[in-house]
């Protein structure tokens, strides 16, 4: 599955999800992404539909994959049997019907609340198509559930940065922008160490102490450690946005406030590129056996 076409699949899948999952939730919390929920259904629809599109090309991807194949030679036996006869394809399955309900819901619901709950259905089930859902276990349970955590705090962290940059975007006011960004800082604290916190754990299963020696010396170390260098960099714009480029918003005097918000969207832009590119890696180290597999 270690191909440019599957590995595009994975990311743009993984970026659908996460965005589906974290645009809600960063309505819950910020009560001026709730006022205007209702203007923002649309996207998540258009989001619900294209997941279940990048969804019946991922299952098609793994099929090949676990047939030794390539995307076009699957033949339609297979798939159904991936799909009723493997964990992935349960886990596929429950993700359809998630994406589907989103779909339908989104369109009546007057609150974010349903919307997130449904999606973070659909986003965790990807835990089980991944390296986590190989062990076995009392190890295996924490390898799952560190994939799981990994993945929702991931998707709230990127629509954090998404629906950040859309009010900036739109004009609103800097007095709405700060107490919106005042909002995410608290929850962005919980975010990180979950980030941080799980992925320690998948480390730990996937890599092993005894492994990091070797890191430099292979693509899956390299990848690795490109993405924790790209990690690092977003919590150092993190850092710089919370104690530096907020405050200065929210103090900013009529004058100062248009070179306040540009200061912020570039920050922010420079965290959502870093953000997607770490999705990119996490989409190619899937297609990858990690050490402690080798």
């Amino acid at each position: 599955m270690n191909d440019p076409l599957s590995i595009g699949i994975r990311f743009a899948l993984y970026a659908d999800l996460m965005l589906l999952f974290g645009l809600p939730l960063f309505a819950t919390y910020t009560r001026e992404e709730r006022e205007t929920f209702l203007d923002r259904r649309r996207v998540l629809v258009s989001l619900a539909v294209f997941g279940v599109a990048l969804s019946a090309l991922s299952i098609v991807a793994m099929t090949a994959a676990m047939a030794g194949v390539a995307i076009l030679d699957v033949d339609r036996a297979s798939i159904w049997a991936m799909i009723f006869e493997t964990p992935m394809g349960k886990a596929w399955s429950v993700r359809m019907g998630a994406l589907a309900m989103v779909a339908i819901i989104v369109v009546r619901s007057r609150t974010p609340a349903v919307p997130t709950a449904l999606s973070a259905v659909a986003l965790g089930s990807l835990a089980w198509t991944g390296h986590g859902a190989a062990g076995e276990g009392s190890a295996g349970t924490v390898r799952l559930v560190g994939d799981l955590v990994h993945l929702l705090a991931a998707g709230a962290w990127l629509g954090a940065l998404v629906g950040l940059g859309a009010m900036l975007w739109a004009g609103d006011t800097a007095a709405a922008t700060h107490r919106a960004l005042e909002r995410f800082a608290a929850v962005g604290t919980v975010i990180v160490a979950a980030v941080v916190g799980s992925g320690l754990i998948n480390g730990l299963y996937l890599v092993g102490w005894s492994n990091l020696g070797r890191l430099p010396f292979t693509l899956y170390g390299q990848l690795l450690l490109l993405k924790l260098a790209l990690f690092g960099g977003m919590l150092g714009l993190a850092a710089i946005n919370r104690f530096r480029l907020t405050p200065a918003l929210g103090n900013a005097q009529r004058q100062d406030v248009n070179s306040a918000r540009r200061a912020l969207s570039r920050s922010l832009m420079v965290e959502t590129v870093a953000a997607l590119a770490i999705l990119g890696l996490v989409a190619w180290l899937g297609t990858l056996a990690p050490p402690m597999s080798q």
